[in-house]
């Protein structure tokens, strides 16, 4: 099975797609179109409808926002404080007082409008019957809520989605409907053996009222989520999949099939679409070869996605193969936004979807038509509820003959579908009928809110009834020469973001993984310390005349550099996974990070490095200058022996000073290659030398009378040592950038969405063998969802795979050598004797030496956090009361490197940012990974010196200043002044 790669120019994708439609009449259809929008505004949608929501509330005012952050946390929140906290902080920056038709308003519009008073501004509450008030106005929100939810989900219970079916059948006979079972993807075994218990309770409930009558395409069904069955859907995990998600879909589908039901498998990311289709085949080989007449199996294909149309093609070749027939869902898509910010995060090539929403309707449309001209192997269901793609597909369907129906989204597109209806009223109609309890159709809701809310979106515009009809049905047969997002390589604007690779890609995997067997690391001797001395002197000679080159001269070297490291990425890749134990996606990042490094401080450089005039007097010339101060003595370690050592040196390179550049003596082969390809760039050989050895080593050099400036990484009390050494050296005072650890923390609150803060916990914590300085060392959880998340995090931390980093599905290979593992064994054991353990990640018996299974323990306080443990070793603590009082403990560490913030009160993230002593706070998502020139890293008190790595006051640092002042008038007068015109 072979689908093209995914990132590929969006018009080159098109062209084919468009020339598949040069016969469809637009015109006729759009007509159609016309007329259905025609009758869905004058009727007027309900109170309850999308579309009266979307005109009341729209994403783009401050009440459509709060309303949709309200609905998609305030229902989880088990504590009356938070909740009252978040209601506050939402609707005191929205404005419902003119709302005027909307079920929201007239619930809850006075209660909303006293929330200000009750629960003030910033959301604090004061006195008795100001949280009397607030228990009401939060009360009255969660029931606002609750109702909006109530639209779009067909039951809270299969029993009641089974209800609602019955009464809406009686409304419109025929009517079919797709049950999905609502809910995150599972992070656990245990979630996701929920989920198949839920879905063959759904398969038994539907077997029971199973109207034998019709055929299985035209039965209910359900749908269902290959992510909700197997916590390692992931492409990397491809062998885990297939020997344990294909048996669990198999019992579905053989289910679904002795009910003589249907049963799809919804789409998900793009980076699981081989995947998905693989497994797809696993099954229904299986499946066809026991019930050969089951025509009930099949697929989800998002239309937006630039590979939908070949998708289609290799279901309908596994059709065929196996004589069945599938049963496929056509939608434009859900995962927009993700796939576009994960393609420029990656710094590929292309978006895997198309950028203007008339291309994934042209998409929708070709793969429409092929679907209608495969009646042999495809029943097409088309989704959607843009009425001038219905009506197109209705146009190709009729001229095609094929069988078909149309499908729409339970509490949405009703009145445009009842309108098509009308006019073609022998097509038939199914109905994706969500179900789950109001705590779980949270991400549901707000997703549905996010797609239709855009503006781009049918039903957005539907509801604006300033646009005209016509503008609303516009032909997509056209192709946009340029993509309307910002392709990855130039979202950073004044440089260009170095280029990545997609490990879940088969194509790029392969190319990583086939420079692994080549990939040969430098072997340079150690540096006797005898020879520091005659090494410095020929550096501070060298010196002299680099800080002479122009500076445009030193930039290009890096540039240059940067060019080398983007072209070779794979082989470097393959350098670090070998000799710094990372997995494959953490070198990918390190590879482009150190690129990063060489692009931004070449252009920084450049304009930093140009002298200045600076304004003064008549008859003054004040002239400001940077230049390099000399010999720097770069000191780097071990966990990102590429990215962190090539921003040293090169930081110090570029700004004319010469380097004794030390990498950790774990890791001197990446650091010896990267001084080499600066040397082939042009940094000439007396300004670059390579320092190789232990500690002693670094100490020697660091204690040379002629090292003008110290950059180091690494543990604090090396740093204190150093800097006691630069302290106690004759001569001038040596400055030292110093980059150390931290005993970071995270601070989640009861309004965090669990799975995304395992999420968020899980990579912190775990990537790169917790051997990260910004890496997670204690998680605070708010004690109300405290249980919840720790039973979670144990399951995923479970699923983590310890293994050798050479393959892709090791999840953390081992710790860096047999001190590091013998330091990590002793601080575990002692945390075994006074804290509880958590979970701890199964070790498997081929692990690599040096390895350490993943491990969590909860403790009873944080003073118990004594120490930085520098592996994969996360303690967990229950907080109450105040978090501010938290912050105040998480600063008395000392430490100030990374602090994490898991909320959804905007004013607390805020209130937690400004309060914390720390160099970076992220919010909602991991906090690792820091980006060059995006968030410059580096912390404060026991984390660090400053300034920033990748951030505008690095280069200063590295830089002595100077002033010439020159009297003009000294030779007989101020010329200019003379003769400008007075």
């Amino acid at each position: 099975m072979r689908l093209p790669i995914p990132y590929r120019p969006e018009a080159d994708v098109l062209a084919p797609l468009l020339q598949r439609l040069q016969d469809l009449d637009w015109a006729l259809a759009s007509g159609d179109a016309i007329g259905w929008i025609g009758q869905v505004r004058a009727a007027k949608p309900s109170a309850f409808a999308m579309e009266t929501l979307l005109r009341e509330f729209p994403l783009s005012s401050a009440e459509g926002l709060a309303l949709m952050r309200l609905a998609e946390a305030l229902l989880r929140v088990p504590d009356a404080d938070t909740a009252m906290t978040l209601t506050a902080d939402q609707l005191g920056r929205a404005d419902f007082s003119g709302a005027s038709q909307s079920w929201l308003a007239t619930l809850s519009n006075q209660a909303i409008s006293l929330s200000k008073k009750m629960l003030g501004e910033d959301g604090q509450k004061a006195g008795f019957l100001a949280r009397m008030g607030a228990k009401a106005v939060v009360a009255a929100t969660v029931r606002a809520v609750q109702l909006m939810g109530k639209q779009f989900v067909m039951g809270e219970t299969l029993d009641e989605a089974l209800d609602d079916a019955r009464k809406q059948r009686k409304a419109r006979k025929g009517l079919r409907f797709s049950y999905d079972m609502l809910g995150e993807g599972a992070r656990t075994d245990a979630d996701a053996q929920a989920y198949m218990r839920k879905y063959h309770a759904a398969i038994a409930a539907l077997a029971k009222s199973r109207d034998r009558g019709v055929p299985v395409e035209q039965a209910d069904g359900i749908s269902i989520k290959l992510s909700a069955i197997d916590a390692r859907y992931e492409a990397v995990q491809h062998d885990h999949v297939m020997a344990l998600l294909v048996p669990r879909v198999c019992e579905l589908a053989e289910a679904a099939a002795q009910a003589d039901l249907n049963l799809t498998i919804d789409a998900e990311e793009s980076e699981r679409l081989e995947l998905s289709l693989e497994v797809f085949e696993a099954v229904a080989t299986r499946t066809a070869a026991r019930y050969p007449q089951w025509n009930g199996f099949g697929l989800a294909v998002q239309a937006y996605q630039t590979r939908a149309l070949e998708t289609i093609e290799e279901v309908a070749r596994i059709a065929r193969a196996l004589k069945v027939r599938f049963m496929v869902r056509l939608v434009k898509g859900a995962y927009w936004d993700y796939e576009i910010k994960r393609a420029q995060e990656l710094g590929l090539a292309a978006f895997p979807v198309f950028t203007h929403k008339h291309h994934t309707d042209l998409s929708y449309l070709a793969c429409a038509r092929a679907m209608l001209a495969m009646p042999d192997a495809i029943y097409p269901q088309i989704a959607g509820h843009n009425a001038g793609t219905i009506a197109a597909v209705l146009h190709l369907a009729r001229a095609a003959g094929a069988p078909f129906e149309l499908q729409r989204l339970h509490g949405m597109g009703d009145a445009v579908h009842e309108a098509a209806h009308r006019q073609y009223p022998d097509v038939g109609l199914r109905v994706y009928a969500p179900v789950g309890p109001h705590k779980d159709l949270l991400a549901y809701l707000v997703r549905r809110l996010l797609e239709n809310g855009a503006n781009s979106s049918f039903v957005h515009q539907l509801a604006d009834e300033t646009l005209p009809a016509s503008a609303l049905v516009s032909s997509p047969l056209h192709i946009a020469p340029q993509s309307a997002v910002t392709l990855p390589a130039d979202i950073l604007g004044v440089r260009r973001n170095t280029a990545g690779t997609d490990v879940s890609c088969e194509p790029m995997a392969k190319t990583l993984l086939a420079a692994y067997p080549a990939a040969a690391l430098p072997t340079p001797a150690l540096t006797p310390v005898a020879q520091i001395d005659a090494l410095v002197q020929t550096l501070a000679k060298g010196q002299k005349r680099w800080n002479a080159t122009p500076v445009q001269t030193r930039a290009a070297a890096l540039e240059q550099a940067a060019d080398a490291l983007e072209r070779d990425l794979a082989q470097w890749c393959a350098l670090i996974v070998r000799e710094g134990h990372r997995t494959w996606g953490d070198a990918v990042s390190e590879v482009r990070e150190a690129a990063d490094f060489c692009r931004y401080y070449a252009l920084q450089a450049r304009g930093l490095m140009a002298p200045q005039l600076l304004p003064g007097v008549t008859g003054e010339r004040n002239t400001y200058a940077l230049a390099g101060r000399g010999v720097w003595a770069c000191i780097s370690p071990w966990n990102f022996p590429l990215a962190i050592f090539t921003g040293q040196v090169v930081a110090a390179l570029v700004t004319g000073n010469a380097v004794a550049a030390k990498p950790a003596e774990q890791t001197p082969g990446v650091g010896a290659a990267m001084i080499a390809l600066l040397h082939r760039c042009g940094v000439p050989e007396d300004v670059l030398i390579g320092v190789y050895g232990a500690g002693e080593t670094g100490a020697a050099l660091v204690a040379h009378p002629k090292i003008a400036g110290v950059a180091f990484t690494g543990s604090t009390p090396v740093a204190k040592a150093i800097a006691r050494t630069l302290a106690g050296k004759d001569g001038p005072i040596v400055p030292l950038i110093a980059e150390t650890g931290g005993l970071n923390a995270m601070i989640v609150d009861s309004t965090a969405l669990p799975e995304q803060v395992v999420d968020a916990v899980v990579q912190s914590t775990f990537r790169s063998a917790g051997q990260r300085c910004s890496a997670l060392r204690v998680l605070c959880v708010q004690d109300d969802i405290a249980d919840g998340v720790i039973e979670m995090l144990a399951g995923a931390i479970a699923l983590l795979q310890v293994g050798d980093p050479s393959r892709l599905s090791s999840d953390l290979g081992p710790v860096i050598d047999q001190e590091a593992f013998d330091k990590l064994q002793g601080q575990i054991a002692a945390l075994e004797g006074r804290a509880r353990l958590i979970a701890r990640a199964p070790l498997p018996a081929d692990a690599p030496v040096n390895s350490i299974a993943p491990v969590a323990f909860e403790i009873g306080a944080l003073e118990q956090v004594r120490e930085e443990v520098f592996g994969p070793v996360l303690q967990v603590l229950r907080w109450k009361g105040e978090v501010e009082t938290l912050v105040e403990q998480i600063n008395a560490l000392g430490y100030g490197l990374t602090l994490g913030v898991q909320t959804r009160i905007d004013t607390r993230a805020q209130a937690i940012a400004a309060q914390a002593e720390v160099g970076n706070v992220y919010v909602n998502r991991n906090m690792i990974g820091a980006v060059v020139g995006v968030q410059p890293f580096g912390g404060e008190g026991l984390s660090g010196t400053g300034p920033k790595a990748g951030g505008p006051n690095y280069l200063p640092r590295f830089c002595s200043e100077s002033v010439v002042t020159v009297n003009t008038t000294a030779a007989g007068g101020d010329v200019d002044l003379l003769m400008a015109p007075h």
